[in-house]
């Protein structure tokens, strides 16, 4: 399985994410900033997962473009998974998170979800991640790659 992870990331927090998830997931796996995402890896990916920070409830500036620049109809067959990164304030949960924003976008250009969104908390607005992200981003992509063999079958 080819798998392309594009992150968007001010503080490191969101790449730390990106990485460990591109590390548990099996086969051809890339990581790459959403600004450096090449349209053509996109297009031809098995997997595309998309992660962002949160940032006024909506991904980052970078990670809007990416995903503004697929065109509607462009993910048919590709099974997607979104992922942010948040603080714990009381205005992520009244302006929202940038996962589901993701998620939505890419069933929007027809991409199929193989796993509902995640979110990864940090303390305060540069971080550090909150204690076990990591080894919760692992078992993200084990629910990943299990949604991923639920529509093989």
């Amino acid at each position: 399985m080819k798998t392309l992870i594009v992150y968007d990331s001010r503080f490191g927090n969101t790449e730390k994410i990106a990485m460990a998830i591109g590390k548990a997931l099996s086969g051809e796996v890339k990581v790459v900033r959403a600004k450096e995402a090449d349209f053509d890896e996109v297009y031809s990916t098995d997997l595309l997962v998309a992660g962002s920070p949160t940032w006024g409830g909506r991904p980052s500036t970078d990670m809007r473009e990416f995903l503004n620049r697929i065109p509607k109809d462009a993910l048919n067959n590709i099974k997607v998974a979104s992922f942010d990164t948040r603080d714990a304030s009381v205005l992520t949960e009244v302006f929202g998170k940038a996962a589901p924003r993701i998620a939505a976008c890419l069933k929007d250009k027809g991409g199929k979800l193989v796993a509902p969104p995640e979110g990864f908390t940090v303390k305060g607005l540069q971080g550090p991640l909150e204690e076990g992200a990591l080894e919760r981003a692992t078992l993200f992509a084990e629910r990943i790659a299990a949604g991923v063999q639920k529509c093989k079958t």
